[in-house]
């Protein structure tokens, strides 16, 4: 089965960031963040997706991944 995968975890390690830095400089409660990056999401919220661009200065595209299982 197909899935999205956000590369959270990516982005982090390549730029050496921390969760706990990223949670408090966006304001994002740790454990919603958590599901973010374990992919146990059934809903993206658009809002948390333009932070994280914006954060990474990346687009959606590299953010998010179609993974085909």
């Amino acid at each position: 089965m197909a899935h999205l995968h956000i590369r959270i975890n990516e982005l982090l390690n390549e730029r050496n960031i921390s969760k706990n830095t990223i949670c408090k400089e966006l304001d994002i409660p740790r454990g919603n963040f958590n599901r973010y990056c374990r992919d146990e999401f059934q809903r993206i919220d658009a809002g948390l997706i333009c932070k994280l661009c914006e954060y990474f200065d990346c687009s959606v595209g590299e953010l998010i991944e179609y993974v085909n299982d």
